[in-house]
Parts: C-alpha cells; sequence; structure tokens
C-alpha cells in the first residue's frame, strides 16, 4: 500500500491486489490531461498506442511508431508525480528479436521518462519479457484482444469465448506472469474468463471489456471524457460529453466574434 504523496511503483500495484484495492488505470497522451489525471489519484498512466486513433485519426494501431510513443511519453513524464506513468510498445517496435525490445523499451525509460512498458503478446513473448525484466524494465502484460493483431482477428473481436481459445488466453497469462511482469492488462474477453485469470494469478488484473471481477480497470481517456464521440463501445460509460461542449463552445465563442461582443472592453488592453 503507498502513502499520501508517495509516488506509485510497480510494487505498490502488485501490493494492491493482496489488499484488495481497485487498481485505476486510464491513457494520456499529452501534459495537460496527463497532470489533471494525476491530480485526480489515479493509479496508473498508459501512454497508449491508441493515440493512434485518437490523437493522429489512423483507423487502428498499427501506425504507431516509438518515436511517437516517445514523444508522447516525455511530454506525460513532465507532469505526471504520482501515478506510475507506462509507455505502449507499438507494432513491430519489439516483435524482431529481444535486442530490439530491449533497445526501444530503454528509449521508453531512459529519453522519455516512463517507468515501465507494456508489451501486447503472451506465451510467444514470455522470453522477452524475461529479459527486459532482468535488464530493469519493469514490464505490463497485455492478452486476450491485442490491438496490433487486428489484421489477423478481423476486427476488434472478443477473444476467448471458445473453450480451446480460453485455455490459450490462460496459459499466456501464467507464462507472462511466470516471465516476470508485474501486471497484465485483459482486453475484451468474457467475463468469467477474466475471473478465472484473476482468480488463477499472484499478479494483478487490469481489464477493458473484461468484466467487473479483475483487480483493475483501463479506459482511454477520450472515451471517459465524451470526447471520441464518433465511438460508441458497449464496454465504455461516458462521465462527460466533452465533445458537444467543445462544439458548443466554440460556436458561442465564433457568435461572439461575429457580433463584436468578443473581446470587449475588459478583455482588452
Amino acid at each position: 500500500m503507498k502513502s499520501e504523496n508517495t509516488p506509485v511503483t510497480v510494487n505498490h500495484i502488485i501490493a494492491m491486489k493482496r489488499h484488495g484495492e481497485k487498481i485505476i488505470a486510464l491513457t494520456a497522451y499529452d501534459a495537460m490531461f496527463a497532470r489533471l489525471e494525476d491530480e485526480a489519484g489515479i493509479d496508473l498512466i498508459l501512454v497508449g498506442d491508441s493515440l493512434g486513433m485518437v490523437v493522429q485519426g489512423h483507423k487502428d494501431t498499427i501506425p504507431v511508431t516509438i518515436d511517437d510513443t516517445i514523444y508522447h511519453t516525455r511530454a506525460c513524464a513532465k507532469v505526471v508525480k504520482q501515478a506510475l506513468l507506462v509507455s505502449d510498445m507499438p507494432f513491430m517496435s519489439y516483435q524482431e528479436s529481444i535486442e530490439q525490445a530491449l533497445h526501444n523499451a530503454g528509449r521508453c525509460m531512459k529519453e522519455a521518462g516512463a517507468r515501465a512498458v507494456k508489451l501486447e503478446g503472451g506465451a510467444f513473448i514470455a522470453e522477452t519479457v524475461r529479459r527486459l525484466v532482468e535488464v530493469g524494465i519493469p514490464v505490463m502484460g497485455h492478452i486476450g484482444m491485442q490491438p496490433q493483431m487486428v489484421n489477423i482477428y478481423g476486427g476488434y473481436k472478443i477473444q476467448g469465448k471458445k473453450s480451446e481459445q480460453a485455455k490459450q488466453i490462460m496459459r499466456d497469462a501464467e507464462a507472462i506472469q511466470n516471465a516476470g511482469a508485474f501486471s497484465i492488462v485483459l482486453e475484451k474477453i468474457p467475463r468469467q474468463l477474466a475471473a478465472d485469470i484473476t482468480k488463477k494469478l499472484k499478479i494483478p488484473t487490469i481489464g477493458i471489456a473484461a468484466g467487473p471481477d479483475c483487480d483493475g480497470q483501463i479506459l482511454v481517456n477520450y472515451d471517459l471524457f465524451g470526447l471520441a464521440d464518433q465511438f460508441n463501445f458497449k464496454f465504455v460509460r461516458r462521465y462527460m460529453e466533452m465533445a458537444q461542449d467543445v462544439r458548443n463552445a466554440v460556436a458561442k465563442w465564433s457568435e461572439d466574434i461575429r457580433s463584436g461582443d468578443f473581446p470587449n472592453d475588459d478583455e482588452s488592453f
């Protein structure tokens, strides 16, 4: 358990599972949102490769580069004081070889200021996870529906509905845990499978579209705030409708300019 004003570490995240405390995680891609989320007291901020969709306008995360990740992580690292800041390793920044993974994960830590990295993949990347941890780079796993595999899946489809697939996801979870990861994201899998994995593992599970039985939850911040209102996902609960507020504010500002009301005497020097 962490004390007030003590930065969250991977050991705190692991301990939260033992103490039955829910882990609160959210993405961020810039200093403004990272600062606000950090001040709100969440446990973990992920600079997700989802930036490819919500910041860069791509249809998926595939085009994101390691330089993109480093740029956005560096912006967040300047303002995050409490939460554990994690860099998401993008497509083909670690799959080629362990040496490639070490080089790029090291850049996220040294150049960008991340305190951990996240890798998608199951048992086949266990040796990569193990090597990263051995040299001092904490790793968060990511199994179930892996966005970087979207072209194999043929879309963002639920994984683990079939018995053999569910067994493989369980094996993947154990392999990543045994390789030394400090936590695992479970994405878009049936609730019962997520619950079974959470019960089986000693490290925390953090769910997204995986039901309420995980040790924590994560969402894309633009979804939570209602900024990405072009998407309407079943697993997202919007706590704001910021996209419409932005439209309304811009429309009102434009109206005030046209009418001569902005800027007024008080807003002029």
